[in-house]
Order: C-alpha cells, then sequence, then structure tokens
C-alpha cells in the first residue's frame, strides 16, 4: 500500500502512524465496499436498504465517474455478470472490464479528452429508456473527470475558472457551487438526461458530511445551489471569470437559463442513492491499527476542515496536552483524523494539503518524538506523485516556514525523505492524518 513504506519506518513510532495509514486506505477499498452493499441474488438486487426486481427491466447498465469508479464498475462487472448489458464509466484509474467502457479523463482540472469521455456517458444516459436500470457509480474527483461544458461554455474558460477556485482556498462544496452552474451534467442534469430510467445512485464519499449534491457535483440528486451563490462564490475569493462564464451566471440569475433541477422535480422521482462509504471507514481502520499495536487511540473527527495549517496546529496541541498530562487519554496514543483541509496558494512551490500538515505539525510542536503524518487516501496530494508526508516533532523552524510560505512542502519533505508514496490507491474518501504519541523511552 505504501511503496516506500521501508524507506520511511525510522523508528516505531513511524512504523505505527504508516501501519494507522495503511488500514485506513485498505478499509476504503471501494471493491470491498461495493460487496458490502451490493448483492445478487437470481433476479433480487439488494442495494444498501433497496431491493429490486431486475426482472422488471429489459436492460442493466452501469454509469457514472470519479476517481474509484473504475474499482466499482469492475466490481459490479462480478456481481452482475451476464445479467449487465454495458455502460460507461469515465475515470482516470482504469482497470480491466469486459462489459462497461471505463474511458480516460484528466484530474484535478478537466481536458478535451474529459470531454468526449463525459460526451459518451451523456449518449448512453439519453439513451436509457423506461425499462431501463442504471446502476450510477458516483465517486469523488467526478467533477473533473465527468466534464462537459454547459451552452456557451468553453473548455479553456472551464478550466482558468477550475485552476483558479483550486488555488483561491474555497471549500469544495463552494467550488462545486460554481461547476455545478457550468456544467450540462452536473448538479441533477444527468438524472434529467436519463429520465425516465429507474437510477440506483452508488456514492463514495469524498466530501465532508457526506452531501449527495456536493460529492462529484451530484450529477444525479437534486441541487438546492443557484446561480447567484455560484457568483457570490467568485466574488468571495476574488477570482476573475473568463467573460462566457460571467455571462453564463448572469443570464442565470436573470432567468434567462433555467435553474439545475431543485428538490422535488420529477426528473428524481426514479432515482435512489446509497453511500457506499466514507471518510469514517478509514478513520475507524486506522483507530482500530493503532490500538492493535498496543496505542491508545483517539478519534477527532472525520469531518476536519478549513485551513491544513490550522488543523495541524490543533492537532499537535492535543499530541503535547497528551504528552503533558495525559488527557484526554494517556500515552503511548495515535491521535487520528480525517476530511479535507483546504490550501490557499500563494507560493510556487510544490505541495498538496497533506504535506503541509506534515509540516506545519512538524515545525509547531517543541516534542522532538512526536510523529506527524497525513496523505490524501487516493494517493495524490495536490498537483504531485506523492500521497503526503510523514515528519517528526521540532522541525528545523527557517525551513518549515519558508517551506509553508512558498507553497514548497514537497521538496522539503523530499529531502527530509519523508514524502509517502502509494500511487493512485483506486479509493477516494479525503484526507487522512495521524500524530503518534509514544509513551517515555519509547523509540
Amino acid at each position: 500500500m505504501i511503496d516506500n513504506r521501508e524507506q520511511l519506518e525510522q523508528s516505531a513510532r513511524h512504523a505505527v502512524a504508516l501501519e494507522a495509514l495503511a488500514a485506513g486506505i485498505e478499509a476504503a477499498d471501494p471493491a470491498r465496499l461495493t460487496r458490502r452493499r451490493v448483492s445478487l441474488d437470481g433476479e433480487t438486487l439488494q442495494i444498501g436498504d433497496s431491493t429490486v426486481s431486475l426482472g422488471d427491466y429489459s436492460e442493466v447498465r452501469v454509469v457514472g465517474g470519479g476517481k474509484a469508479a473504475g474499482v466499482v464498475a469492475a466490481e459490479l462487472e462480478a456481481i452482475f455478470g451476464d445479467r449487465l448489458d454495458g455502460g460507461v464509466v469515465v475515470t482516470n484509474n482504469p482497470v480491466a472490464t469486459d462489459r462497461i467502457e471505463l474511458l480516460a479523463a484528466d484530474h484535478p482540472v478537466p481536458s478535451q479528452k474529459g470531454v468526449e469521455s463525459t460526451r459518451r456517458l451523456l449518449a448512453v444516459a439519453e439513451d436509457a429508456g423506461e425499462d431501463t436500470l442504471l446502476v450510477a457509480v458516483v465517486t469523488g474527483g467526478g467533477s473533473a473527470l465527468m466534464t462537459a461544458p454547459a451552452a456557451g461554455l468553453t473548455l479553456a474558460e472551464l478550466q482558468s475558472t477550475t485552476h483558479s477556485l483550486l488555488e483561491s482556498g474555497a471549500s469544495i462544496t463552494e467550488i462545486n457551487t460554481v461547476r455545478k452552474h457550468c456544467s450540462a451534467i452536473k448538479g441533477g442534469q444527468l438524472a434529467a438526461a436519463a429520465a425516465p430510467a429507474r437510477v440506483c445512485g452508488l456514492v463514495l464519499s469524498d466530501v465532508v458530511g457526506n452531501d449527495f449534491s456536493t460529492i462529484a457535483s451530484g450529477p444525479f440528486v437534486a441541487d438546492e445551489s443557484t446561480y447567484r451563490e455560484a457568483q457570490a462564490v467568485l466574488e468571495r475569493y476574488e477570482v476573475d471569470g473568463p467573460a462566457g462564464l460571467e455571462r453564463r451566471l448572469q443570464a442565470g440569475i436573470d432567468g434567462e437559463v433555467p435553474e439545475t433541477p431543485q428538490q422535488g422535480d420529477a426528473v428524481f422521482e426514479r432515482v435512489s442513492t446509497t453511500l457506499l462509504g466514507d471518510s469514517l471507514v478509514a478513520v475507524q481502520a486506522a483507530a482500530e491499527a493503532a490500538e492493535t499495536a498496543g496505542y491508545n487511540p483517539l478519534v477527532l473527527s472525520s469531518r476536519i476542515r478549513g485551513d491544513s495549517r490550522a488543523a495541524a496546529t490543533m492537532q499537535a496541541a492535543i499530541a503535547e496536552e497528551i504528552r503533558a498530562s495525559s488527557q484526554p487519554v494517556a500515552p503511548p496514543a495515535v491521535i487520528v483524523s480525517g476530511g479535507e483541509t483546504t490550501v490557499t496558494v500563494e507560493g510556487d512551490g510544490q505541495g498538496g494539503p497533506n504535506q503541509e500538515f506534515a509540516v506545519a505539525g512538524g515545525a509547531v510542536t517543541d516534542q522532538p518524538d512526536l510523529v506527524i503524518a497525513a496523505v490524501d487516501t487516493d494517493g495524490i496530494d495536490g498537483p504531485t506523485d506523492a500521497a503526503g508526508g510523514i515528519v517528526e516533532g521540532c522541525l528545523e523552524s527557517d525551513r518549515a516556514e519558508d517551506a509553508l510560505a512558498e507553497n514548497d512542502c514537497y521538496r522539503l519533505l523530499e529531502s527530509l525523505e519523508g514524502l509517502i508514496r502509494t500511487g493512485p490507491t483506486g479509493t477516494n474518501v479525503n484526507d487522512l492524518r495521524v500524530a503518534v504519541v509514544p509513551a517515555g523511552g519509547d523509540e
């Protein structure tokens, strides 16, 4: 799971941190989660708490997209066997399938390849009839991967806007509010295209709170956001949208372009959604791994969000309290958190939120034997080839401050041999972070 684990295991503390991270990523394996929530017995399909009779449908197809969507699609193919009639899934992590087309796209900035793949996906949805059952796979990363510019917009305008928003410090909910109003499929519009087909959605969440309308920008669920709110996001973060985008949003505000489908719209009458898994799955598994290793686990939350450096400062402070007062648990302990933090990019270096978390946490604490580590569970932290980073406390302050100021934590961690590399993991349930507080005398 962690490609360079042998290099990173500089002490028993490091080994515990890495084991907890690996356990969390493994627990969030989409194939495993799909098997738990989907089964087929004869003609009876069980998806979560819903039962569907395949005898009511003339065809069954799998559609959707996201970083982990290919793994889910392959598992669905194994579950359905000959009963599956095909489908299209857009992903940047293709796996081998026989009946489902896995089409390539790019992340985090949309590409022409993604546009072409999404056109094929949209065509399959539009061809579905009342006697079609669509099993819709939606996972994190789908917002960029499933790209269909709304009428009057160009791909270049979407690329420019996406890049600016990703560097602005805006939350994923805010970013996707804009995306939904620039798209022909997001914000419930893919459900509208598929109507009147029966749609059973399967969602692997990378969004704090599991808001289905935010995950992959909610292509199959109702959207309560508006064009005016999308415009407000650009204004709040001082993002100058391209002229075509500004015209699109203003046309929506003026009522010249219809809003995305709202709750109660008839297009959702035959749509249901089931959660496959989320950040809590990874957080709990990491805590269990720590306990197995003889450490007292402390789960802070699977919903930590906001600035990455602020989150690191908080987690490091709790580690120091455990060391000083054995509160709220006694050492040896492992503090675990999940969620999605953000970075406001002001420098021109390399890095990502989890690399910044590790560096900021290591720099703020004066405890040299604390180990702080963080990864993005998809294996790609920011626009880098690393999943995250691992450090000890008492990082040299000048180097750490320079790296944070320039958003260049990748190079600092590389020099410290602290970059965690996993490659694409096939899953995506946001960030996973641990702080290891050893007992006195631990190596």
